[in-house]
């Protein structure tokens, strides 16, 4: 059990002096036992160079203990620490954090003395963590909310200056900040890390072997590289800076009295004062909202566009629990958001008044407590490193090794048996061979495959917190959908209002012929708020009220439209707002029958149909048969019920429950509205189900409307009779059909053919009632039937959750598709979250603002040449420049004047714009790792296809690499025997070519469509090792076949002088031309292409370049080129030679395609 949703567990640990960690003494030890050794029994002359390499190697093994310590922080602790079991004598602890949350880190231990206490704690990921000696265990310092409403209703704030200290030792200030680290200590970071490491160890190898260009050229493009993203790392760390609060003047009532302090200086308990800043100021931190309702626009948290209303809590009963996890959508105001109006509290009521009118607020979070900080935390570092399949890339270098040992071991044994050879010459082939597995481009390689994918998403207006999600969204199994807002619109039709199942009378379709009762109902039982000129609320209740069309006005009024005569307007006094548990909302309203009358109050409740069935005084007795058959048609059917009430004054409602108003309720109808799907929602499902995906709907919506989308959408077939689990009878658990034609018992038989007949006849739709039921009681048959059901209808936030759990315990890669309010709990735990946001983006517009940004920076440089210079950055003084009025001002020419105006103007427009355009906490949503810009599902798509793309291209880049490591191998062990070797040129032009192809193959971009084959989820398969194993036969008996023809052509006197300068001749100008022959026909056939994405001839870059590498080798096989050949340091070779080796590669070509294409369609993914 885990410390937090943060921490998984902390272990103390005492550091050891620098003499007793085991890189010190231990090697210390070593090389004077081989200095004693070698001396002793070898002596210094004879066998100099064994001598240096056992100095070597034991230099090579104390850098790698060095290096393991800074890469892994177990090995850190065992090596430099002693486990310590005592807390209070630690001096640093060892953080492991949640899955997907970062890395371990060994972090040290503070000790804060305050009087005669002592605090012991920890920074981890910028959260404080504090020692507990009672429950021996950390816990993060953050306030108890978990309190009395009444607690907070009487808050004063702090009282004393030591009740202030307290708090500020306990939980801290309100920072955000965050130290932006410099360019060199970001690259020593990167500069360290394995990869990086282990390719500078090879380029030191080449450089032994007389290989400068190779080597400076292969250093060159791996600190450029390394450089590049060091760059876009800071860039990347300075807009999420500029995503935190920019500290300003507050009102905090402390000492009871108002003061003003910094915003950054707030500590949890504090009372403050704010409302709508003329500055645009954001919250500062989360606050409880105690006096003062107020409209926030949450947009840069939760990337919705739709303003919020907030509530205060100062009519809530008094003695209820105050649950962060549900009151906060109504009463918390959370940092980084905006207020975009508030409304002062009254000035006659109890508590604390405001001194500027602003809202009256308790501070509950701060720092990177709050939601916005999670969220810089999630992307500061949820991931480090970019990259795919890091594991499986682990295994596959580990099995490529086994083949490059048994090489280096073949060259060892044979070039020993010469005793004149250098030893230290050998040793250092047998490394290279070693070191060959890796070609330099592989971590390149593997993080441009996600980056580009990464790049790919941004330009379809879907932002990604966790790239390392990307691989995934390639295997996906399952793809869930919410349904309101998600699959249907937002723009609600009202059909109208229904009072009986009687198809002619019993549907009320106009406004005007509702029952005045109806409309009060749909007038008044809602939580919508006046902003400037719109209605800000949820889509239901402002078509309910736009049907109606009565008015709301910002007193919370509601006012009947001039032609309905005898109507009179509702003041709304008290809102008991809509929570999905209770699946209802009651509303105190109240009219004037005369102005010197006192107001005549009712009870208006509205909510889903079997939650109001108990309410009614008279329940009509077609009540069940009306709404089942509305929902049937697809229609979402909300009750309502109405109540007079005796008491004429709210403040005799203020004791009595909830539950005593919403009783003895006359039936008020049904409101009937329609949700009209998105225009490209069934295109876009009908592509995901052709591509091999289950689809299923979880949303919080009737059983039967949520069936009836699902027929429509084919989320079930129509051939198969859907059954609904719905209402729990624990006596008798039955499946009812839709139609409730058919009745069946919960479990179909033990038989195994049952089952199967069971789940393959019939479609299924679990409510969240039903949902619960089988997780406590059948928990086993829950995990049989839940990949088989469709739909799942009622669905509270945290069952929603549980539903996607329990597809991923079954080993389902899912997919969860939904709004960033009520699913972000499914959201985050799907391995695939896509939020979709409420304001659409429109990627035309995006362009035009750019064009017109350039042409504004055009017309900038143009009026700079006329005369015009560049206005000074605010609050910096020109250099020399006089104090105002002391210098007489200059004659400036009128067209200069103009022209300095405009650029003035036009510089001030350019600065206003680069500030829109910094990332927004909007774009990275706190809702889920994707976040799309679009409302519609079809990012669903873009996200899949770039997954499967993203997997092909690590897949074929495997594959590539395998065969060449292989080769290589080969080359560099029993043909440099025979004394083949490349001069430092030819390995340069390899490596280029190389590099381009890969690079070409990382910049494929996916197709259209997606197609219906899946791709292969990992590298260990049957298909990969069988095509990799086969092709590398047919090259090697290319190979081989070829170096006996070229050793016929050219025979060899005497032994071969392995230390002899690179001399061009026969069998080197061979070898190199077959081997750069084989690399071309390797990217060639292992080009996967179609159907997940372009193919090689529609992938230009990747066309061109391996056609022009396969000029290339044919213009050298040829020789038709004296100077090229010589450029290549190669040598003309015989023309019976030239043509077997033209037929050689074209065989190698045609068999090696024939090989992977057979081999894929029978084992791979090809159908």
């Amino acid at each position: 059990m885990g410390i937090d949703s943060l921490v998984e567990s902390v272990t103390p640990y005492r550091l050891k002096p620098i003499w007793a960690h085991t890189y010190v003494a231990p090697f210390f030890v070593l090389c004077a036992a081989w200095a004693y050794v070698w001396l002793e029994n070898y002596g210094y002359e004879e066998y100099y160079e064994l001598g240096m390499i056992g100095f070597a190697i034991i230099g090579v093994l104390q850098a790698l203990v060095l290096l393991f310590c800074h890469w892994l922080v177990s090995v850190r602790c065992a090596l430099t620490c002693t486990y310590e079991p005592n807390m209070n004598n630690a001096t640093y602890v060892k953080v492991t954090p949640m899955p997907n949350n970062g890395w371990a880190e060994l972090v040290p231990l503070v000790r804060t003395k305050r009087g005669s206490q002592t605090k012991l704690w920890f920074e981890f990921q910028r959260v404080h963590y504090t020692w507990n000696a009672d429950v021996k265990s950390f816990e993060t310092t953050v306030f108890d909310t978990c309190r009395p409403m009444v607690f907070f209703q009487k808050a004063q704030g702090f009282e004393s200056d030591e009740q202030l200290d307290d708090a500020k030792y306990n939980f801290g200030e309100n920072k955000t900040e965050m130290v932006l680290p410099q360019f060199w200590e970001l690259f020593k970071e990167r500069a360290t890390a394995p990869f990086f490491v282990f390719q500078v160890f090879c380029v030191g190898l080449w450089c032994l072997e007389d290989m400068w260009y190779y080597s400076l050229f292969t250093l060159f493009m791996l600190m450029t590289f390394e450089a590049t993203l060091v760059k876009a790392q800071m860039k990347n760390m300075s807009e999420i800076r500029n995503m935190g609060n920019k500290s300003f003047l507050i009102n905090v009532y402390r000492n009871k009295k108002w003061t003003k302090v910094k915003s950054d200086e707030l500590v949890a308990g504090d009372i403050v004062s704010i409302g709508r800043s003329a500055e645009d100021h954001s919250v500062p931190c989360d606050m409880l909202l105690l006096r003062g309702p107020c409209i926030v626009d949450e947009s840069m948290l939760t990337g919705e566009s739709v303003p919020q209303m907030k509530e205060p809590i100062e009519d809530v009963e008094k003695d209820r629990l105050f649950d962060i996890e549900s009151d906060s959508r109504l009463h918390v105001i959370f940092g980084g958001t905006k207020i975009v109006q508030h409304t002062a509290p009254a000035k006659t009521g109890e508590g604390i008044k405001s001194p500027d009118g602003g809202c009256i607020c308790y501070v509950i979070r701060t720092g990177f407590n709050t939601s916005q900080g999670r969220l810089l935390r999630t992307i500061l570092f949820g991931v480090k490193r970019v990259t795919a399949n890091n594991l499986e890339t682990f295994a596959f270098i580990l099995f490529l090794l086994i083949f490059a040992i048994a090489a280096a071991a073949y060259l060892w044994i044979r070039g020993s048996q010469d005793e004149s050879r250098s030893k230290y010459k050998l040793f250092l082939e047998c490394t290279l061979i070693l070191t060959s597995v890796i070609p330099p481009e592989l971590p390149i390689e593997l993080s441009l495959a996600v980056n580009s994918s990464l790049i790919a998403l941004q330009k379809l207006g879907i932002f990604c917190t966790e790239p390392f999600r990307i691989p995934f969204a390639g295997k996906v199994d399952v793809c869930c959908f919410d349904k309101t807002g998600t699959l249907t619109t937002d723009n609600l039709v009202v059909e109208g209002v229904a009072l009986s199942s009687n198809e002619e009378d019993g549907m009320i379709r106009t406004a005007s012929a509702a029952p005045s009762e109806s409309i009060q109902v749909l007038s008044s039982c809602h939580s919508l708020v006046r902003f400037e000129d719109d209605l800000v609320g949820d889509p239901l209740e402002k078509a309910c009220l736009t049907w109606c069309d009565w008015t709301l006005t910002k007193a919370d009024a509601v006012m009947p439209p001039k032609s309905a005569k005898g109507a009179s307007g509702l003041k709304i006094f008290h809102r008991y707002h809509f929570s999905s548990s209770m699946k209802r909302m009651t509303v105190v309203a109240g009219y004037q029958t005369s102005p010197s009358a006192d107001p005549t109050l009712i009870v208006t409740v509205k909510g889903a149909p079997e939650v109001l069935r108990d309410m009614y005084e008279d329940l009509p007795a077609d009540y069940d048969q009306t709404y089942t058959k509305l929902t049937r048609q697809g229609a979402r059917v909300l009750a309502m019920g109405i109540r007079k009430l005796d008491e004429t004054k709210t403040s005799e409602l203020r004791d009595k429950k909830r539950e005593q108003l919403e009783q003895n309720l006359r039936f008020s109808g049904f409101v009937v509205i329609s949700c009209p799907l998105k225009p490209d929602t069934k295109s876009m499902i009908k592509e995901i189900i052709d591509s091999s995906h289950s689809v299923a709907m979880i949303t919080g919506d009737n059983p039967l409307t949520a069936c009836h989308v699902a027929e429509v959408l084919k989320f079930t077939k129509k051939s198969l009779k859907t059954l609904v689990l719905d209402e729990i009878d624990v006596a008798v658990v039955t499946w009812k059909s839709v139609d409730e034609e058919v009745v069946l018992p919960l479990k179909p038989g033990e038989k195994r053919n049952e089952r199967l007949a069971f789940f393959k006849n019939y479609e299924f739709c679990l409510t969240g009632t039903a949902f619960q039921y089988l997780v406590e009681k059948e928990h086993r048959f829950l995990r049989e039937l839940i990949p088989h059901v469709r739909v799942f209808a009622r669905m509270a936030p945290k069952q929603k959750e549980r539903v996607i759990n329990e597809l991923k315990s079954l080993g389902r890669v899912t997919l969860m598709c939904g709004d960033g309010t009520n699913d972000v709990g499914a959201l985050k735990h799907a391995n695939v979250g896509v939020a979709l946001l409420s304001h659409p983006y429109d990627a035309t517009k995006a362009a035009e603002k750019e064009k017109e940004r350039k042409e504004k920076i055009d017309e900038a440089k143009k009026l700079v040449a006329v005369g015009a210079t560049l206005p000074t950055p605010p609050g910096v003084a020109r250099r020399g420049e006089a104090p105002a009025g002391a210098r007489a001002r200059a004659q400036v020419h009128p067209s200069v004047a103009n022209a300095q105006s405009r650029l003035d103007k036009l510089m001030k427009e350019l600065e206003e714009e680069e500030r829109a355009q910094v990332i927004k906490l909007g774009d990275a949503s706190i809702a889920a790792p994707f976040t799309s810009k679009y409302t519609s599902i079809a990012s669903i798509c873009h996200v899949i296809k770039q997954g499967r793309c993203t997997l092909v291209t690590t897949l074929q880049m495997f594959k590539i690499l395998a065969l060449n490591a292989l080769i290589s191998a080969y080359s560099l062990s029993a043909l440099y025997l025979d004394g083949v070797k490349f001069s430092d040129t030819q390995a340069t032009i390899q490596g280029l070519l190389l590099a381009a192809c890969f690079l070409f193959i990382s910049r494929s971009k996916p197709l259209n469509t997606l197609s219906r084959q899946r791709p292969m989820a990992n590298i260990f398969n049957a298909y990969t090792l069988l095509t990799v194993t086969l092709q590398f036969v047919v090259h090697f008996g290319c190979l081989l076949y070829i170096v006996n023809l070229a050793h016929q052509a050219d025979p060899k006197e005497g032994p071969t002088d392995l230390e002899a300068k690179f001399t061009p001749n026969i069998l080197n100008t061979t070898v190199y031309i077959i081997s750069m022959a084989l690399q071309v026909c390797t990217f060639a056939v292992n080009y996967r292409g179609r159907p997940f994405m372009e193919s090689l001839f529609e992938n230009k870059a990747m066309l061109y370049s391996i056609a022009f590498s396969g000029f290339a080798v044919f213009s050298l096989a040829s020789g038709f080129s004296p100077d090229m050949m010589q450029q290549f340091e190669l040598v003309l070779l015989p023309e019976e030679l030239r043509n077997t080796l033209v037929m050689c590669v074209s065989f190698d070509l045609i068999g090696c395609y024939v090989i992977d294409r057979v081999l894929n369609f029978f084992l791979g993914d090809m159908f």
